[in-house]
C-alpha cells in the first residue's frame, strides 16, 4: 500500500511539474509576443485640421503627421491629401514643415533623399501666429511661392529622441506645421499658408504590455510554487 502511495505521489508530482511547466512556457510566449509587438504598437498618426491659409485652405484634414519610434530614433512622415502641395512661403518662414525637439541638435536630424532635395533647419521660427518652433525642413532650391510645389511625402528620422520628446504642443498649442497651397493640380492656384496640428494624439504605453506580460509570467511562477507547497505538504 505504501509503495503504491509513493508511486501515485510520484505520478501526481510528475503531471502537476509537467502542467506548471506548460504553464510557463504559455506565459514566456505571451510575454515574447507582447515585446515583439510592442515596437509596432508605438506609431501615433496627427491630423492638419487648423487652417491658417489667406482666404482659406478647404476642408480639413489636409494631411497627416506619422511619428514612429524606432530603437532610440524617431521617424516621421508628412504626408499632404491631395489635391494639397508643400510650397514656400515667409507666412512658414521658408519652411515646408516645422516642429520642436526637446533635447535635439540639428546633426541627429537626417532627411531622406527626396525630388526637389530638402534639408534640415534650426532657427526661431514663428511665422504666420501659429506660435515658436526650432525645427523645420525646407526645399533650397525650391522658388517662393508656388513656382515649385511638390507634394511627395517628407521622410525623415530624428536620433537621439521619444515620440514625446517631438510632439509637445508651442507656446500656442501647436505641435507640426506645413506650408501647403490649396486646390491645386500642379498649376499653381489656389491659397497658401500654414496647416497645423493642434492637440495631442494617444501615445501608446508599451510599459503597460510589458507590465502585462510581466504579470502572466508572474501567475506562472505562483502556479508552480503553489503546486509544490501542496506537494511537499502532502508527503508530510
Amino acid at each position: 500500500m505504501g509503495k503504491v502511495r509513493y508511486f501515485m505521489g510520484r505520478t501526481m508530482a510528475t503531471v502537476g511539474v509537467k502542467g506548471v511547466a506548460r504553464l510557463g512556457l504559455v506565459a514566456a510566449l505571451l510575454v515574447t509576443g507582447l515585446l515583439l509587438a510592442a515596437p509596432s504598437a508605438q506609431a501615433v498618426t496627427f491630423d492638419f485640421t487648423s487652417d491658417h491659409c489667406t482666404g482659406g485652405c478647404g476642408t480639413p484634414p489636409f494631411g497627416t503627421v506619422t511619428v514612429l519610434q524606432n530603437g532610440t530614433t524617431v521617424d516621421v512622415t508628412v504626408h499632404l491629401n491631395s489635391p494639397n502641395f508643400f510650397v514656400k512661403t515667409g507666412s512658414a518662414d521658408q519652411q515646408a514643415f516645422k516642429f520642436n525637439a526637446t533635447g535635439v541638435v540639428l546633426a541627429d536630424i537626417t532627411v531622406d533623399a527626396h525630388t526637389p532635395a530638402l534639408v534640415a533647419a534650426t532657427g526661431a521660427f514663428n511665422g504666420d501666429g501659429t506660435g515658436n518652433f526650432a525645427f523645420g525642413i525646407n526645399c533650397p532650391s525650391c522658388g517662393g511661392g508656388a513656382s515649385d510645389q511638390f507634394n511627395t511625402n517628407i521622410v525623415f528620422h530624428v536620433a537621439n529622441a521619444t515620440i514625446a520628446d517631438l510632439t509637445a504642443a508651442n507656446n500656442l498649442g501647436n505641435i507640426f506645421v506645413a506650408d501647403i497651397i490649396s486646390a491645386t493640380s500642379g498649376g499653381g492656384t489656389g491659397n497658401t499658408g500654414p496647416v497645423d496640428v493642434t492637440g495631442a494624439a494617444p501615445i501608446p504605453e508599451p510599459s503597460t504590455l510589458l507590465l502585462l506580460g510581466s504579470g502572466l509570467a508572474g501567475v506562472g511562477l505562483w502556479g508552480r510554487k503553489r503546486f509544490m507547497g501542496k506537494f511537499m505538504r502532502s508527503r508530510v
